[in-house]
């Protein structure tokens, strides 16, 4: 069995924030809903697409227009997630690392499949083997379902498999998967956030990975 590194996408890998808040707003003012600031935003990400409109949109799922404001972040989303988008610093270098060290890569997000998978491709390209996000009839994170997938498709060892995140979400998905886990500070959440939500080894910069997968 092979040794695994699974991330999440969105504050771990890959600054997303400006095109989510930007997406978010663009459907929110369609149907004329005040902005969400990129704080609110940063506060409202990490269960999926589904439950960021829920708590940016006035009235949650109970508003009227909850639906078609979904579906047009989702299409805005979709044609604008390249706009400010990029790698955090010292995210390829370490990918290639570990890919040169034998590790399987995975990212494991609750982002729409469809958006996770483009962005693993034009970012990380083969460095990343399994890209797998929120899809129909699949239990989101923190319910292990996605990354117990990915491990089985890998072949991956799970005493030699790690997850890395940025939430409280990725503690949790870690610890129903039975994976160690690593959270990084340099995300969506703080350090005293991901302390308080239980992290037990929480890490300032990409390289730090190195020197624990080894």
């Amino acid at each position: 069995m092979e040794k695994g590194a699974i991330f999440d996408l969105d504050g771990t890998l890959l600054y997303t924030l400006e095109d989510l808040k930007d997406s978010v707003n663009f459907a929110l003012a369609k149907y004329n809903y005040p902005p969400r600031t990129l704080d609110e935003v940063r506060n409202f990400v990490g269960n999926g697409v589904r439950p960021l409109i829920e708590r940016s949109i006035p009235q949650g799922v109970s508003n009227p227009n909850f639906e078609e404001c979904l579906n047009c972040f989702k299409q805005h989303y979709a044609q604008n997630m390249y706009n400010k988008t990029k790698l955090f610093d010292g995210i390829d270098e370490m990918l290639t690392e570990l890919q040169s060290r034998g590790y399987k890569i995975a990212v494991v997000s609750n982002k729409f499949d469809k958006a996770v998978k483009e962005l693993c491709e034009k970012y990380f390209g083969k460095k990343i083997e399994i890209a797998i996000g929120e899809s129909d009839g699949v239990r989101k994170k923190p319910a292990p379902d996605s990354v117990l997938k990915a491990m089985e498709i890998l072949d991956c060892n799970p005493d030699l498999t790690y997850y890395i995140g940025d939430s409280e979400v990725d503690i949790e998905t870690a610890k129903n998967a039975n994976l160690k886990c690593i959270s990084v500070n340099w995300g969506y959440k703080d350090t005293e956030f991901l302390k308080a939500h239980g992290a037990k080894i929480i890490i300032s910069h990409p390289k730090e990975i190195l020197n624990i997968l080894k």
